[in-house]
């Protein structure tokens, strides 16, 4: 007589039963933006001053109170200098900015887009750039005059040179298979700068027009000290002969709030036109 042993099949259903462990993934991204984050710095900053300024840390004549400050911004503009000597800023800084980006981006495409502007314009941008700009005042002062002229074609340098450098860079990085691809399709010129240079430049586009817009502020405080009778760097150069540090801090906040509205406008303006690319800041 022959007994067969059974084992209950278990396993399976032991292996069916245990639970599956999932890894968490790891955020790696910076995550959401916070909002107004561009103010919290500054925020922080003026902060800072009021409660050293309140507490006596600070010497008032060196370093006025915030509220010191801002009482002698209501004088200058109850009495009409501190409009004049902005819409005077804003001027100069336009004209200079305006022609600024418009060399840039065209020799920059003429550079980019043939090896002809690029022998004849690259090299020569290349020198210009390693000229120290503020140097060249004297000499376009023979050559302009000391009027406004020579302010703007300064200005103009500052700003034409890192839109030249930037979009120059993205023209010659946009990859060669995008190229084939737009030679296999048959696409003409115009649709060829269209479709594959323009998006392919854009990035590098807005980075050199930030540093253009923030060197227009930067040259303007030094240009304005030069023969000039307005002007925010004008007004600041005046204060400091009679001791004014007041005056001087109103001229620093305006020129600080100026390069930072058109700094966030361009970036604003950059996320809108690049909204399609999904990066680390977005």
């Amino acid at each position: 007589m022959t007994t067969t042993a059974t084992t209950p099949l278990v396993s399976s259903s032991a292996e069916h039963a245990r639970p599956v462990l999932r890894t968490r993934r790891r955020a790696l991204a910076p995550g959401k933006r916070l909002p107004a984050s561009r103010l919290i710095g500054p925020g922080l900053v003026l902060a800072l001053w009021a409660t050293s300024s309140g507490a006596g840390k600070l010497d008032p004549a060196a370093v006025p109170a915030p509220w010191t400050v801002l009482r002698t911004a209501g004088q200058l503009w109850s009495d009409g200098t501190l409009p004049t000597d902005v819409l005077t800023s804003l001027e100069r800084a336009g004209y200079g900015f305006a022609l600024g980006l418009t060399a840039g981006v065209v020799l920059a495409l003429v550079a980019g887009l043939s090896r002809v502007g690029e022998a004849l314009i690259d090299g020569t941008v290349q020198l210009n750039r390693a000229i120290p700009t503020l140097g060249l005042i004297p000499l376009f002062i023979l050559w302009l005059g000391i009027g406004e002229t020579f302010k703007i074609a300064i200005i103009a340098i500052v700003v034409y040179i890192p839109i030249y450098l930037n979009l120059h860079a993205a023209l010659s990085g946009i990859d060669h298979r995008y190229v084939e691809l737009a030679e296999v399709q048959g696409l003409s010129r115009i649709r060829f700068v269209r479709q594959i240079v323009i998006p392919g430049a854009l990035p590098g586009f807005f980075v050199g027009l930030r540093l253009g817009v923030t060197g227009s502020w930067l040259s303007l405080v030094v240009l304005e000290q030069i023969n000039a009778t307005s002007g925010l760097g004008y007004l600041m150069f005046q204060a400091q002969n009679y001791g004014r540090t007041d005056i001087i801090l109103v001229g620093l906040l305006i020129y600080g709030v100026f390069g930072l509205v058109s700094d966030s406008a361009v970036r604003l303006v950059e996320r809108r036109v690049l909204s399609w690319r999904r990066t680390l800041s977005n």
